[in-house]
């Protein structure tokens, strides 16, 4: 019975819209998380009866026809890039985009990733890294001897030394765009890599047009909703459930056939 394998391939993927849902509750307190979103196909259908095959020599045709699906499939999982909350932190090393963009971060193998985790510190020589100590681009070093960092909304850099009255500009932030965010491969560590799918970054200064704004004492929160994920995880489950109703049917409808005698 046909109806076996249609509804093994449901449970199939319920499972893994489940597994995509569990992965968004776990990163509801991931800084810049965005939430991911499983996406179905059909599977192809088999043609018990051609629609628009002739029905007789009279050139009658057949109007509909007998098509029955084989089941589900997963397409993809696709990353929702909806901006998330600004929380303040007081933290004038932490940096929120209000917008879009990412920030450019060398890897330590010379590769470039992308971020919108914005919760930077400064290394033992005072440069300003991620939480993994991965360069942030273009590579700004704060002198020890700053007494105060402001990170204005163009991603300007200005520190204010001891015993001086004007501040300093040590750089400027950089932002990343592409033509597709969902085409970015995420690789944990809140980073992101560039595939052919996302196109190549296009990189930028905050502020400019088709780039977000930077706003400094801030982290952006994960997008997850709770209400919603809870929601669609309910949902979830009893299609899975649905599915494995029809296969105890279906084993009872074969058992039935099993004892005619």
């Amino acid at each position: 019975m046909r109806s076996l394998s249609i509804a093994a391939t449901g449970m199939l993927g319920q499972q893994t819209n489940v597994e995509v849902i569990s992965n968004n509750i776990a990163n509801m307190n991931t800084t810049g998380y965005k939430r991911q979103r499983a996406e179905f196909q059909d599977l192809l259908y088999q043609d018990l009866r051609r629609v628009g095959a002739p029905s007789s020599d009279a050139g009658t045709i057949v109007p509909t026809g007998i098509q029955i699906g084989v089941g589900v499939k997963v397409s993809g999982v696709y990353r929702v890039n909806g901006q998330g909350n600004m929380l303040s932190t007081e933290n004038p090393l932490d940096v929120a985009i209000e917008g879009n963009g990412y920030f450019r971060v060398t890897l330590p193998d010379g590769g470039d990733a992308y971020t919108r985790a914005g919760s930077f510190q400064r290394s033992a020589t005072g440069e300003l890294v991620t939480g993994d100590g991965y360069t942030v681009q273009p590579g700004i070093t704060i002198p020890q001897e700053a007494v105060d960092v402001s990170i204005n909304a163009t991603g300007e850099v200005l520190v204010k030394l001891a015993g001086e009255t004007d501040l300093t500009n040590l750089g400027q932030l950089e932002l990343a765009v592409f033509s597709n965010d969902a085409g970015l491969e995420s690789i944990g560590q809140n980073l992101l890599l560039e595939t052919p799918a996302s196109g190549a970054a296009n990189v930028g200064t905050p502020a400019a047009e088709g780039f977000g704004t930077i706003r400094q004492g801030f982290l952006e929160t994960s997008n997850v909703n709770p209400v919603s994920e809870i929601t669609a995880l309910i949902t979830a489950q009893r299609a899975y459930e649905m599915n494995s109703k029809v296969i105890t049917a279906s084993d009872e409808m074969m058992r039935s056939v099993a004892t005619l005698r």
